[in-house]
């Protein structure tokens, strides 16, 4: 078994979305599929082991029978071999099967949990932004991580706990059954009521565990949306509201911890009492029937060691039944916060997106966000292949909103845009973004090697292309003076390095990628001018024989561009090249160039 060897796979399964049950039971069953006979082998061997440890009672009082009902002077040592044999025997079997069984969940179990995450994380990649943007990315991970916990704890305590107490219970219940009527009903009733009352106790206090780990994966989420934004809460000096506003969640957390426990310790109080009713019930039958000569001092010692096998196997149950229903309840969380139907799938019938006339147009296009109000109506827009384009306008106006769309970060109300004649939401995701290199304007990168970062573009990229990319890109000479090069550490979103130093490695990346269509979105907002200027110099021999749009607050950075759109409100205002903008006196353009003139 071998997760690297799962996930060595093929192009066209990599991008397929997992099919995932959206219950919680459906979903443990299929976190069972890939380890299923696995489980068989493991169970047998459980089962073995467990009977043999019922029979070591039964073993002992054979061997006491015998010794106790012979004449010292006449006994015969051969006598005692067979039950001797059986006593070894079975301890033997006891401690090797059972030994074999958990040697086997160490091998499977990694697997299992780590099969799980990577099948929920591929399913969590195919969510719309919509979706991420009403989460904590930090809350999801915690939610991946414990689903595949919860899994795993659920599975192996159902077959190393749940299942040894049913069945010594039962085969406790059979031996005692060749000894005494009496015995064997009163351990079968102990036995019912044992599990039913520890069973109704534990669900009822599923609901306090849901509460508990609902506010465990809340103040998660709220620390790591804090720790993500610490300087921030350093530049406002917010260090204490920040830990008052995380205390209300840790009293909410600490409450829900207080009833889970609670309940915990009511499930240890029942057990403790149960053990004490079943030793005293079996002791009183057991001498009961001596005293009647019903049973011998050999079988006396089996129904007593019996009962102390049951309460030993028992002695946790009622812990482990909270346990298995607080990792339910993890699994439940996980699946009803990540397995939702996904807002933006790819068409039944999508094929690759194919541009050899990188044109965009918008037909008819109809968008509005969650809150109802329409960004664009009816909007109709075309931008031929190898045309340059620079999107201005206020903020609100509908720049982000156009670009999102081409990506495809959401799905349009109405209408349809088009790629080279070819509708987006007809072709695979996929294959859509390969065709656009996007510079965005907060540049995130991985917690990786700045050369992982710049290769993200184009992962076969070699060191040397890196290189060549990053000195086009004003990077290479800043990387070339950190002490490990190429080879450092980005950190955390790229909080290593500098706002323009983030900028110069995204735009290396958008350089090695290489696509027919090229987003910028504020690429050189970071930036000094002198490096602006040198960069503005790579990125006009990136624009050649590509589709450009270029979103820009300083319309100096547009206007070497063919043609500029303003939009107002979802609309387009003016759209025609830059010196026929600046040549109309009351254009929305105009105005806006003089007044930035001014204030410059």
């Amino acid at each position: 078994m071998n997760l690297a060897a799962h996930l060595n796979l093929n192009p066209n399964q990599l991008h397929q979305i997992p099919q995932l049950p959206d219950t919680p039971w459906r979903f443990i069953l299929f976190a069972l599929q890939r380890i299923k006979w696995w489980l068989v082998i493991i169970l047998t061997l459980q089962i073995i082991a467990t009977f043999s440890a019922v029979l070591i009672p039964y073993s002992l009082g054979k061997i006491i029978s015998i010794i106790t009902q012979s004449d010292f002077k006449q006994f015969e040592i051969s006598t005692l071999w067979a039950p001797l044999f059986l006593f070894i025997g079975v301890n033997i079997t006891e401690v090797v099967f059972g030994r074999i069984a958990g040697f086997m969940r160490v091998y499977v179990a990694p697997f299992q949990r780590s099969w799980v995450s990577s099948e929920m994380f591929a399913y969590l990649q195919h969510h719309s932004q919509r979706f991420l943007n009403q989460n904590f990315a930090g809350s999801l991970a915690t939610r991946i991580s414990e689903t595949a916990m919860g899994c795993n704890m659920v599975t192996w305590a159902i077959i190393f706990d749940f299942i040894p107490v049913v069945l010594t219970m039962l085969f406790s219940t059979i031996l005692l059954y060749f000894v005494s009527i009496e015995l064997a009903l009163f351990c079968c009733a102990w036995s019912v009521l044992f599990l039913f009352i520890s069973y109704k106790l534990a669900r009822k206090s599923q609901l306090y565990s849901k509460q508990f780990a609902s506010a465990r994966s809340e103040t998660v989420g709220r620390i790591v949306d804090v720790v993500t934004n610490l300087s921030l809460v350093k530049y406002f000096a917010r260090n204490a509201f920040e830990r008052h506003f995380l205390n209300q969640y840790l009293v909410k957390e600490v409450g829900a911890a207080r009833k889970a426990f609670t309940y915990n310790e009511k499930l240890q109080l029942f057990q403790f009492t149960a053990a004490v009713v079943l030793k005293v019930g079996i002791l009183s039958i057991a001498i009961w029937l001596w005293s009647h000569q019903k049973i011998s001092v050999g079988q006396f010692v089996m129904c007593i060691t019996l009962a102390f096998a049951i309460i030993s196997e028992a002695k946790n149950i009622s812990r482990r039944f909270l346990d298995i229903f607080e990792f339910i309840g993890n699994v439940e969380n996980g699946v009803r916060s990540i397995i939702h139907p996904h807002d933006l799938v790819d068409h039944p019938s999508a094929k690759a997106l194919v541009v050899r006339q990188p044109s965009i147009e918008f037909r008819n296009v109809s968008f509005s966000y969650d809150n109802g109000k329409n960004i664009f109506d009816n909007f109709n827009l075309k931008i031929k292949a190898g045309e340059r384009v620079g999107l201005v306008g206020f903020s609100g106006s509908g720049k982000s909103t156009f670009i999102n769309l081409i990506m495809r970060m959401y799905d349009v109300s109405q209408g349809e845009i088009l790629i080279d004649g070819q509708a987006i939401d007809k072709v695979t995701l996929n294959s859509l973004h390969q065709h656009i290199s996007y510079i965005p304007q907060d540049s995130s990168l991985f917690h990786r090697s700045l050369a992982d970062n710049i290769r993200y573009g184009r992962l076969d990229a070699t060191q040397d292309e890196i290189e060549h990319f990053s000195r086009m890109a004003c990077a290479h000479e800043f990387i070339s003076k950190l002490d490990k090069g190429y080879a450092t550490i980005a950190g955390e979103r790229g909080v290593n390095l500098s706002g323009g130093q983030r900028q110069r490695i995204a735009i290396a990346r958008a350089l090695i990628h290489n696509a027919p269509i090229l987003i910028m979105d504020e690429a050189t907002a970071s930036l000094d001018s002198i490096t602006e200027t040198e960069i503005q110099k790579s990125l006009s021999y990136l624009m050649q024989n590509r589709t450009c749009i270029v979103i820009a607050h300083r319309l100096s950075t547009v206007m070497n561009l063919d043609r500029i759109i303003y939009l107002k409100d979802g609309k387009v205002i003016e759209d025609s090249s830059p010196y026929e903008l600046l040549n109309r006196s009351n254009g929305a353009f105009k105005s806006l160039w003089d007044h930035q003139s001014a204030v410059a």
